[in-house]
């Protein structure tokens, strides 16, 4: 008896252990399946100026599409996988605007905050950035802010005020479990406002100010989403009021290993259509990226901001 309860036990760990490496094996089809939009600067690590590597070419087209290279200064035909000077200093750039050492090299750091899933709103406008700019501008009335670190849009655009309400709705058919983090995503800007922020009535004609919707591709803004593990999310400054995400990233509610928060990347698009800008500051809201398995709430860069822009 004992032999054949050890035989059945040894077949029961034999068992385990196929399930495992399969499961293991799913896990890496799927990823090779559906890679990250950002995967292809793992094999840029190390680049500098000079360097002709394949791969170059989507590395520019990585910064055109966040504001840190004009499309007329990328390389084209053969020198388009070329790390050329303008390359070196769109890198400087990024660095500056994420506080890395700012060396102009693909280093790993670099290369691993670049891959971070992110907001798709730029962080330079017109080859101007905004988001180290904090300390230079943010001196209000007798409020010295000199250290924070959070922007505005160019032309500063907010809602205008005395109002009593700015009213959101989502577009029919969002998925359920997006209501309650966005409502209370809502409700944690509206404490640093002058103007209240409710749902729209349902018997309400006239259009909401702030339209929520999850989108897929091309979904016709000219700001086509990349899929899971690239752009999150996009929205548009006051007084758009359109705010999209990413229908195919792995969302939760709350902090899940291997996926993206739907209330933290609502807070972070609900400040854009407040009218702030990307912040420095990695703990802020309005930091650019977010990394996936957390939770992030207002910071005091965020309230300082909000509160600055909406100064009477």
């Amino acid at each position: 008896k004992l032999e054949m309860a050890s035989k059945v036990l040894s077949l029961l760990v034999f068992i385990c252990l196929l399930l495992t490496l399969s499961y293991k094996a799913v896990l890496a089809d799927s990823d090779q399946q559906n890679p990250s939009p950002f995967g292809f600067l793992q094999s840029l690590i190390g680049l500098k100026i000079g360097d002709r590597v394949k791969g170059v070419q989507d590395l520019k087209k990585y910064l055109q599409q966040f504001g840190y290279l004009n499309p007329n200064q990328a390389s084209e035909g053969e020198n388009a996988d070329l790390f050329d000077e303008n390359t070196e200093s769109a890198i400087k750039n990024y660095q500056m605007n994420f506080n890395l050492q700012s060396s102009g090299i693909l280093d790993t750091q670099t290369v691993s905050t670049m891959s971070q899933p992110r907001c798709g709103v730029a962080d330079i406008v017109n080859g101007s950035t905004r988001m180290r700019a904090g300390h230079e501008m943010h001196q209000h009335g007798n409020s010295n802010n000199s250290h924070a670190l959070y922007a505005f849009f160019p032309g500063n655009p907010r809602w205008p005020f005395p109002t009593r309400a700015l009213r959101y709705a989502f577009k029919s058919g969002t998925r359920g479990d997006a209501i309650k983090p966005f409502q209370n995503a809502f409700a944690r800007w509206k404490r640093f406002l002058p103007f209240d922020l409710v749902p729209q009535p349902p018997y309400q004609r006239a259009p909401a100010n702030l339209r929520i919707s999850f989108e897929t591709g091309d979904h016709g803004d000219g700001q086509p989403f990349d899929g899971p593990g690239g752009v999150l999310a996009h929205s548009y400054p006051p007084q758009d009021g359109r705010l999209h995400m990413d229908a195919t990233e792995k969302w939760s509610v709350g902090a899940v290993p291997d996926s993206v928060d739907i209330g933290t990347v609502a807070l972070h698009e609900i400040g854009h259509l407040l009218g702030l800008d990307h912040s420095s500051v990695k703990e802020a809201i309005m930091y650019p990226s977010i990394s996936k398995g957390m939770t992030k709430d207002l910071a005091n860069d965020d309230i300082q901001g909000i509160k600055a822009l909406y100064a009477r």
